[in-house]
């Protein structure tokens, strides 16, 4: 498949298809829970939803441990997208990934706190602690970002640009990475894709596990029949959903499926992908 001359210098040559691996890590405040849970039915508005915060829990106390080996098994990198307040209350996970060489971007203070529905201040408030938090216990800051959500401020791009940031993934409107324009300066936009996630699939609309699998089979397998340029496509999974065995299961069945389509795609990461582009201004 042809791949177009546009593309920055370290793209993989006949390479038209970037493939990064994340993985999300997330948490919830004390006076909160996931809005969607394994039960279903949603609570009465105003009651603490306890089976979800538990359900929550199982990320960081157990998921992210069993992806972390999971990744060290398949010798790969991915971003993890961290909440501040879990990297408060797991200094000791977030050391294990930084010292397994993986990325660790910061996914906001926590999942109930949206940057769209903040003040300015707001917003700056928990950016700051989110990265000293990180900091802490990864012992470097983060340089990428994705809201929870992914759904950003109007103030989001220019406030990460002011604090260092080199990209984030609140991006849906292109299949490459390109330069965002902000009062702050540039920052990389890295396009976020939701085919293969387990939340939309699995927690929302209720498939089978292997729908991830088999979902992102057909479009490596009819990637070439699209005749369009080069492109890029996420395998997410969430540390208290994919992180369970039903679903680590498909995260490995995944990996070797990626890897199958080495013809024309190549595993990278978020990170990699947003210095590739960052490179052409």
């Amino acid at each position: 498949m042809p791949v177009p001359a546009t593309l920055p210098a370290g793209w993989p040559a006949e390479k038209s298809l970037a493939i990064s691996v994340s993985v999300m890590l997330e948490g919830w405040t004390d006076d909160s829970a996931p809005g969607i849970g394994p039960m279903g039915n949603p609570l009465k508005a105003g009651v603490l939803d306890l089976q979800a915060r538990s359900w929550a829990e199982y990320g960081p106390k157990v998921g992210a441990w069993r992806l972390l080996d999971i990744l060290d098994r398949t010798g790969l990198r991915a971003v993890f997208y961290v909440s501040g307040l879990l990297a408060r209350r797991y200094p000791d996970l977030l050391a294990a990934i930084a010292n397994a060489g993986h990325i660790v971007g910061a996914h906001g203070w926590a999942q109930d706190i949206i940057p769209a529905c903040q003040t300015a201040e707001q917003e700056r408030r928990d950016l700051v602690r989110c990265v000293d938090a990180i900091g802490q216990g990864a012992g470097h800051r983060p340089y990428g970002w994705l809201s929870p959500r992914c759904t950003p401020s109007r103030c989001t791009p220019a406030l990460l640009a002011n604090a260092g940031f080199e990209w984030h993934a609140d991006f849906f409107d292109s299949d490459l990475p390109y330069r965002h324009q902000t009062p702050a300066g540039p920052i990389t936009a890295v396009p976020f894709t939701i085919e293969v996630n387990d939340m939309p699939l699995y927690v929302r609309y209720g498939n089978e596990p292997h729908a991830f699998t088999r979902i992102l089979e057909r479009i490596l397998s009819n990637w070439p029949r699209l005749g369009l340029p080069a492109g890029c496509l996420d395998i997410t999974v969430h540390a208290h959903i994919f992180g369970r065995p039903f679903g680590a299961i498909e995260f490995i069945e995944s990996l070797d499926v990626a890897r199958r389509y080495a013809d024309w795609a190549w595993l990278t990461d978020h990170q990699a992908l947003a210095r590739l582009f960052a490179v052409r201004d």
